[in-house]
This record gives C-alpha cells, structure tokens and sequence, in this order.
C-alpha cells in the first residue's frame, strides 16, 4: 500500500440502522482511519439521524430513501444492515451504482436472489462480501490455518452447531418468515454453515436432507432470554437440523435452534473429524489426535498476553472485519468471504427448507 493509499480514507455509507448496524458496524468503523463514515439510511428517519449523531462527523448526510443515498458519487463502499428480504435489491442497486458492498448475512432470503447479487458484482466489477464476522475470531483463524496446512488430514465429517436453548430475538422482524425467510436456521445457523465449510474448504454439495420443527414458538410466556415471545407473530421455526453430503463423500451435519430443550448449547462453532486429527470449538479450541501410540487433547492458547490480569490486545472479530474489508478496497485484493462461497451457504439453507417441506432429499448436479 502505498503512502497515499495509507492516508486516504475509504467514504462509506450504511443503510439500515438498526441494531446490527449500532453494536458492530459503526462501532467498528469509526475506529478505522482509513474510514470516514459520510451517510446513514434507514425508513425510520430517527433511527439514521441518532447514528449520524454517535458518529458526529461534519457533514454526514442523512436519507429514509436508500436511492437518493446511491446518487452520491463520492460514496465508495456500503454497508447493507436490512432485514433479510431486502438484501438482494439494495445490494444490487448499490453494486449498479458503483459502489462496493458488504451485506449482513445471510447473503439473501434465497438462492435465486443470492445468484443475482452475484452476477450483479461480476457485471460491475464491484466487491461484493457477506457479513460472516465469525471467520474472524481468534479459534477461527487458528483453525483455519491448522486445516489449510494439512493438520487434520481429510476432513470427512463435520458438525456446525447453532444451538440455543431459549434465547429467542423477540425485537425487529426476527419472527416475521416474509421478512427473513426463516428463523434460527438463516440467522445462526448460517453462521455455523459458513464456518464449517470454509474451514473444510469444500464448497461441493451432493445432496441435502433436512428437517425444521415449530414445536416451541406456540407457547405463551416461555421463559427467554429477551423475555416471552408472542405466539401469534411466532411464524418461523425455533428449531432446524439438516445432514449434508458433499461431492468427495464428507458428511456435515448443521444444527440450530433459537428454543430448544438442551443443555448442549453451542453458538457459530464447528467440530472436524479428519483422518490424521480432529478439533472442536466447545470448550475453547481442541486439537485431538493420537501420537507415538498414545491418544493427546491440546488446546492453543489464542490470548496474546501470557501475563497474569492481562489477556493481550486481541483483535475483536468485527474490528478485523471491517479492517480487513477496507483493506481489500484499498490494496484492491479479494474479500476473506467469498460472495460464491456466501451463495453456497444460501442454497443449502434453502435446501434444508425445501427437504423439510417435501420430505424428500434435494439432489445437487455433480
């Protein structure tokens, strides 16, 4: 990066200020000094108005109308923070408009409006990434440089585990299907997906079996972590389960839930099951393998201190999000995610929805 690149600060824009956008988005920017964030949209005037003033940059435009926002030339990347149902368009509308974008997961409600996106980011020859913050951790990135290197060997099996037992977001369009497309399964369960597969590096699907349940989400006053839910505005699932088969014969099995009758409760976390060792993410990072005839358990220690009272300056996984996206604006590389690896998350969400609905398994062409 040259010095001038290193002093210019990328113009970004955010359309839609809700929570996502307020607890990781802006938070995450303004910390960047190759950032100035220079317009805020939201339908809800007060909600784009109260971010403008957090961030209180002079000048930082203020829109109900995303489309009027696009007009601005000087805007170089946006940032994408609507419900679910949205995504596509806004997004599309944004890349046409020369802008590049990163959209909150998942990439679209469905695989036809993912694909979209896609060809939409190819046709303008903008970046296009998808909002999958948890790649970004420090066991992510751990494991994922122990995969690239060969550590496991041939990962056949794997688990993605989404697992709440009642934390189910009662706020927004969360439980509202026509404006998110499904419950725990596209929420977190897609943040499961992604991980698993990235971190196996395999993006070839087979088939896809998959069963959603709605066993929970008609009980008045359930105990919750955000308080009950309303049965009646209840129209998604509170649990999803699907089993994967990929082209070279791994087997992934995806579990999610937002209400669910278990003390097993893992959130965006994977386990891989190779031919030379295995790792899992339910008590910190473990490697288990066996060596010298004999079976062993490590566990990295991923805290950059080693000094009593004092864990290290550990880069948050949103903070490096966002650094690592700008930095791929500005030294023009690729993004960490992938908007075709994005697309294979939602097909096989999808998938997993369609198999549940037609109790028959969706075949994938080789």
């Amino acid at each position: 990066m040259s010095k001038a690149e290193k002093t210019r600060k990328v113009r970004v824009a955010i359309i839609g200020c809700g929570g996502i956008a307020n607890g990781k988005h802006i938070p995450s920017l303004i910390k960047l000094d190759t950032v100035e964030l220079v317009a805020f949209c939201d339908i809800i005037e007060e909600r784009a108005q109260a971010a403008a003033d957090v961030v209180g940059n002079e000048g930082i435009r203020v829109y109900t109308d995303y489309k009027e926002m696009l007009k601005d030339k000087t805007i170089e990347v946006v940032h994408v923070c609507t419900p679910n149902k949205s995504h596509s368009y806004i997004t599309i509308d944004a890349l046409e408009a020369g802008k590049h974008v990163l959209c909150e997961k998942p990439m679209a409600k469905t695989s036809a409006e993912a694909r979209l996106m896609l060809e939409a980011a190819k046709r303008t020859g903008k970046k296009l990434t998808i909002g999958y913050n948890n790649r970004h951790r420090p066991d992510s990135v751990h494991l994922k440089q122990i995969c690239d290197r060969g550590d496991l060997g041939d990962i056949y099996y794997a688990k993605a585990h989404a697992i709440r037992r009642r934390a189910v977001p009662t706020w927004g369009v969360f439980l509202n299907e026509e404006e998110q497309g499904g419950g725990p399964l596209i929420d977190i369960g897609t943040h499961a997906l992604d991980l698993t597969l990235w971190l196996m590096d395999n993006y070839k699907v087979k088939s896809v079996i998959g069963n959603v349940y709605h066993k929970l989400g008609s009980k008045k006053d359930a105990a919750n972590a955000w308080g009950p839910w309303d049965p009646e505005k209840f129209t998604v699932e509170d649990s999803a389960f699907g089993f994967i088969t990929m082209q070279n014969g791994a087997t992934i099995v995806l579990e999610s839930s937002w209400a669910l009758n278990s003390l097993d409760i893992d959130e965006a976390k994977s386990t891989l099951c190779g031919t030379e060792a295995g790792a899992d993410m339910k008590d910190g990072l473990r490697i288990n393998g066996e060596d010298l005839g004999k079976l062993y358990v490590t566990m990295p220690e991923l805290q950059a201190g080693g000094v009593a009272f004092y864990d290290g300056n550990v880069e948050k996984d949103a903070a490096r999000e966002a650094r690592l996206w700008i930095d791929c604006i500005l030294n023009d590389t690729e993004p960490v995610v992938m908007p075709e690896q994005a697309l294979v998350v939602t097909e096989i969400l999808e998938a997993i929805y369609e198999s549940a609905k037609t109790g028959k398994a969706i075949y994938y062409e080789s």
